[in-house]
Formats: structure tokens, sequence, C-alpha cells
């Protein structure tokens, strides 16, 4: 069956609205607001049980694997409303799915996936269900792995390679751990049935790439007293927490290059360590110690969670402060949980070894990031771009000109963080030196209608970014089995 690596916004109304026509009983689907410009903000709701669960998908524009989960999950419940009913095993709970909080930041960051229709076994099909390889669209499975296991153990059998770490700045491979353990395991599971074919180039989804500039993300609405007026979606999705205040509020996000991990609120006990097994189940690696949440404490690897008295304000590298979402809702007594999953996975952002001379790692990876974004201003001054004339345009125009600007912001941020001290660390700053430049070019020739100079420049850092680290594209079935187990492993504990 033809289809898109993740469903488009018409594809989530497609399968959201299927689901509910098959099951009216137990799926709901109503518009609870709109956006900037006017485009439905959608909320699918599963089972009737007195306590609330909020999952938010589709945040980051750039993001819309959290989408594909969130349908997923939905059907799941669908076929098997007994999960949230109040019987024994049962959440009882009503689960809520806001499909896509920036639909028209998520309209400009599709057409990759347009680009990129196939015959693969590991699509979206036209109804927007996911079609995994060697699992059945209707069995309630990702991939063989079962979305009601929250124990973190599957029965899948299989071998595991493993893989090695790769220096950041110039891609050697390490040798074995020092410490006489070896690197960490992000091999993936055998699996049955049919292989894949190719996936998506990781130069398509760079072409086509767009994420809004700082201030005009709704998840980060503006602290109170600056001139800037909440987004429409912010207050949407606010007025929502308020009225539900739920048990659990879930974000989902995913990152085009890297590894996965997980923030909390609160310290959930358990929750670390089946996390982790979920990950380690289907061979996705874990950030050693994630860049989001600079303040944040380190609950091992890939977890972060929020320390007591923590400020409710979130300052981003462009300056702009603003009010998280998954933090106003503690007002609740909400848990938020922001559940990362990554496209394309690089073993070694989990090795945990220490590196020689943190700050020489330091210093390459921010020689990377700073010269390539002095090469890439004066490829764009060669051009003498103007601000286009189209809100499209203007809005790429205006998320690439920020990422170009923050470059001395993000270097200080590292060097004060003293971040480069694991090989695991080190590998995540080089992926990062390398993605933001990378994401302004392509942005910046989207604005300018096309520029075969800053497309050169796309084509070549994103072939080095894939072969530098062996990014290696993870199944979208097992990027929404990573987030939806999770979840329920979360709303288990915490019900």
């Amino acid at each position: 069956m033809r289809g898109t690596p993740y469903p488009t916004l018409d594809g989530l109304l497609r399968g959201a609205r299927a689901a509910v026509a098959a099951r009216p009983g137990v799926l709901r689907l109503r518009d609870i607001g709109t956006s900037r410009a006017g485009r439905p903000l959608w909320l699918l709701s599963a089972g009737h049980g007195p306590r609330q669960v909020l999952t938010v998908a589709g945040a980051h524009a750039n993001e819309p694997v959290g989408g594909a989960t969130s349908l997923r999950l939905a059907q799941r419940f669908a076929r098997d409303p007994g999960v949230l009913g109040g019987g024994a095993g049962g959440l009882n709970c009503t689960w809520h799915f806001l499909l896509c909080l920036d639909p028209d930041g998520a309209s400009l960051a599709e057409g990759w996936m347009a680009a990129n229709v196939s015959g693969r076994s590991d699509t979206v099909d036209a109804e927007g269900t996911l079609n995994a390889d060697g699992a059945s669209a209707v069995d309630g499975t990702f991939n063989g792995v079962d979305t009601a296991d929250t124990s973190g153990a599957s029965g899948i059998a299989g071998t595991s390679r493993t893989p090695h770490a790769v220096d950041p700045a110039q891609g050697r491979t390490a040798g074995p751990s020092s410490e006489g353990g070896p690197a960490p395991e992000a091999g993936r599971p055998a699996r049955a049935g049919p292989p894949a074919t190719a996936p998506p180039p990781i130069g398509s989804y760079y072409r086509g790439f767009y994420r809004p500039a700082f201030a005009a993300q709704p998840e980060f609405p503006p602290v109170a007293g600056d001139p800037r007026a909440p987004m429409p979606e912010s207050e949407v999705l606010l007025g929502l927490i308020d009225g539900l205040r739920p048990v659990v509020q879930f974000s989902l996000h995913g990152v085009e290059v890297g590894g996965t991990f997980l923030q909390l609120t609160r310290a959930v006990p358990g929750a670390p360590a089946v996390y982790r097994r979920i990950a380690a189940d289907l061979g996705i690696p874990l950030e050693h110690r994630p860049f989001d949440g600079m303040g944040w404490l380190v609950e091992g690897p890939g977890v972060l969670v929020l320390p007591d008295g923590s400020p409710a304000e979130e300052r981003d590298p462009s300056g702009f402060v603003s009010r998280a979402t998954w933090l106003h809702a503690m007002r609740h007594g909400t848990v938020s949980a922001v559940v990362e999953a990554p496209f394309w996975s690089v073993a070694g952002v989990g090795d945990p070894r220490p590196v020689a001379e943190p700050r020489r790692e330091l210093a390459d990876v921010s020689e990377i990031l700073l010269g390539r974004i002095k090469q890439l201003e004066s490829t764009v001054g060669e051009l003498d771009p103007r601000p286009p004339g189209t809100p499209d345009g203007l809005a790429h125009f205006t998320a690439a000109r920020e990422l170009m600007d923050i470059g001395s912001g993000v270097v200080d941020t590292w060097s004060a963080a003293e971040l480069a001290t694991t090989v695991g660390n080190s590998v995540s700053l080089g992926i990062a030196a390398r993605r933001i430049p990378l994401r302004a070019a392509a942005m910046m020739s989207k604005a300018l209608g096309g520029a075969p100079a800053l497309d050169t420049l796309v084509d070549g850092w994103a072939r080095e970014l894939e072969g530098t680290f062996d990014a290696r594209w993870v199944p979208v079935a097992d990027q929404t089995a990573l987030q939806a187990r999770t979840m329920l492993a979360l709303a288990r504990a915490l019900m």
C-alpha cells in the first residue's frame, strides 16, 4: 500500500473520522478551536472514565511522529475499550488526543512527505492508518509489540548488533570501552516479515524543513507582561488543560537525528527503568544527558526530572521568555511528560565513557557551528535577499534568520554548562552543531523560492551529518511504539 512516512494533517483527520465511525460509542472527535490561519484544532477522545489523560501532538511543525502515535493509540483503544474501562486492569479514564497543536506550521513542514510517497509497508495509508513492517494494521500491535504491554519487556526474539561510538567532530570510530564494557546497545532487534525497502532520504527531510521561530511555537506562550499576545492555539491548549485538570499530560516530540529521552515535571517511581526497557526493546538509543531542560535533574540516562521550586518560565536561545504549557498544568497537580523519539537514531549519543579532553571536544563542535553559520551568512549575503512578501515565505525567512543569529549564544550555553564530558554528550553536541546551520540553510532556501547555492549546502551538510554519525532510520512503527508504550506505562503508574 502506498503512503507517506507519517500522516499528513488531512491523513490524521481522515484516520480519526474513520476510527470514530467504526466505534462511535468509544471515540469522539470535536473541533475545540482554530489556529491563527483558521485551521481547526481537533480533539479525539476515547473512553468515558472519570479521570482525564491528555496527549498533545504536533507542538513543533517538524515533528509529525506525535500525530501518528496518537492516531495509532486511539485506534488501539477503539479495538479494546477495556484498557480505559473501570474493570480489572482498566485505567478508568478518558484519554484525549490533541491531534496537532500547530496545524499552520505543520502545513508548511509536511511537503517533504509528499515527495517520499512510497510502496513501503512502514508508511501511513490514505486513511491515516500506520502500516508497520510485519504487523497487521488491525491487531493492536506496533511491529509485534502490543501497546498494552507496559512492563517494558517484549516477546520479540532476535539478535542485536553492538554499534560503535563516533567521534563527534571528525566521525572517527571509537574503540571498546576503556572500562571493559561494550558501547551502549542501540541495535535493532531482528524482525519477522518482509524486509523494509529504503527509508526516506535525510536530505529530502531537510529540503522540506520548516520549524517556526521560537516566539511562534504555540507550546510556549509569552510570559505575563510580554506585549505579544498568546497565540490562539496556546489559549486553546491552556483552556483545555484547565478544563480537564488531567492526571497526566503527554507532549509528544521528535528529533530528526539522535536518541530518545523523557522529561518529567515530577518524579514517577519506577518510570525511568520501564522507559529504558521499552527503548532497549526497540533498539532506540538513549540520549546520555539530554540538552533540553538544562536546569533539570538527571535521573539516569535519558531521563530528566524538574527540580522542586523551579521557575515556570523558559528562556530559549533567542532570548524569548515563555511559559511552557506543560509547566502550566502543574497548578492542577498534573504530571507532564515530554516523550522524544528520533527519526534517525545515532548509537553514540548513549555512550557514557568520559572524554579525555572536554574542552577540546567543545572547541571542535563550537568551531563547526560557528564556521558553518559564517559560511551560510556569506552565501546568503551574496544572494542579497529581501524579506519575502508572502506569509509562508516570511515565516521561513524569520525562522532561518533567527537560527543564524543564535550561534554565539548557543556556544556560550554549552561552555557554561560544561556539556562535553562524555562521548555521548560530545556526539549530541556534534549533531546539534551541524543541525542548526542545516535547518537555517534549508529554510532560507525555501524563503527565497529556491537558491542553488543554498541547496548545495543543504544536500552536502545532510549527507555529512548522516555519514559522520551513522544515522539510521527508525521505522515509524518503532517511533510510535516507543511513545505509546511509554505513555501507557506512566498512566498506569500514576492511576
